[in-house]
């Protein structure tokens, strides 16, 4: 079975252009159903089209519009709600992140799952929170938690995206190049060592394996390109000339 994504529920947005961003947002991380509550200035809203990009405009377009929160959710078996603020209330808390785990794995199993985010200015009402199975609260400044609404909705989307991402967290971009090969690099410290002999370097003649061993680490761990190792030999040949001017010199 193929999880469903999360439906994103805007409970009485204010502007039209936070709806539109919303839309990106949930498109960015593959979200692509959108429902609506009571917005307050009517529906459809240019606004919202304007700021819905691209391909996130169809999410705009195909949003169903409800009259209340308890009609938008009708049809879902587990509700998530947004808020930062503590209420009166026994609440299931939960950050974003263990949401989106969760949320995965009810999806899994089947669930229709909803998840409420509230207006601009004030959020969500405890009515809509007490419709809701847990919330989700992220650990931000406690100085300041004001969130864009289109921020919000970004924050929770990618937390369910990441569940299932495999994107290296780090990778090399090397473009066209490629990382040099051990031969490579052995003609390369042949070039270096060669070079740093012949300028004496190497005054502690039994030091001379160590430290051509830390060298070459140097070179490996930097995982250099083939490119990389052609300029470096430009700058030997470079540096003997010099060294050779210099001596011509005196």
């Amino acid at each position: 079975m193929t999880a469903s994504a999360p439906i994103v529920i805007l409970v009485n947005p204010q502007l039209g252009a936070n709806i539109g961003m919303a839309a990106r947002a949930m498109l960015n991380c593959g979200l692509t159903e959108l429902r609506i509550v009571a917005p307050r200035d009517g529906w459809p809203n240019p606004e919202a089209l304007d700021a819905a990009v691209s391909d996130s405009r169809i999410l705009v377009e195909n949003a169903p519009v409800f009259d209340t929160t308890a009609e938008a959710v009708a049809d879902l078996t587990h509700v998530y709600a947004t808020t930062g603020r503590g209420r009166e209330m026994v609440e299931r808390i939960v950050t974003p992140r263990a949401a989106g785990r969760e949320m995965r794995s009810l999806a899994a199993d089947g669930a229709r799952i909803g998840v409420l985010f509230g207006s601009e200015r004030a959020g969500l009402g405890n009515d809509d929170i007490s419709l809701a199975d847990t919330i989700i609260r992220a650990p931000l400044n406690p100085d300041f938690k004001s969130l864009n609404l289109g921020h919000a909705v970004l924050m929770v989307s990618y937390e369910w995206f990441a569940t299932e991402d495999e994107t290296e967290e780090e990778v090399l971009d090397i473009g066209t190049a490629h990382v040099a090969t051990k031969g490579e690099l052995d003609n390369f410290m042949r070039h270096l060592v060669e070079g740093l002999d012949s300028g004496n370097y190497f005054r502690a003649k039994e030091m001379r394996p160590i430290v051509v061993r830390n060298i070459r680490n140097l070179f490996q761990r930097a995982r250099a390109t083939e490119q990389e190792l052609r300029t470096m030999h430009g700058v030997i040949v470079a540096l003997k000339k010099a060294g050779r001017a210099e001596e011509g010199a005196d």
